[in-house]
């Protein structure tokens, strides 16, 4: 019966660390998302 805990405890952590080693080979892509920002009129006015 301690055996089965150990083996199950065994497989949890080679899941956990080959899903590390998957995420540090294969990084996920950064979201992109344009930026629209209103700049004031003033900046461009000439200047007296």
């Amino acid at each position: 019966m301690r055996n089965i805990v150990w083996i199950v405890l065994a497989l949890l952590v080679l899941g956990l660390g080959g899903g590390f080693l998957a995420l540090g080979a294969f990084p996920p892509e950064p979201k992109t998302q344009t930026i629209q920002k209103v700049l004031p009129n003033d900046r461009f006015a000439p200047k007296p």
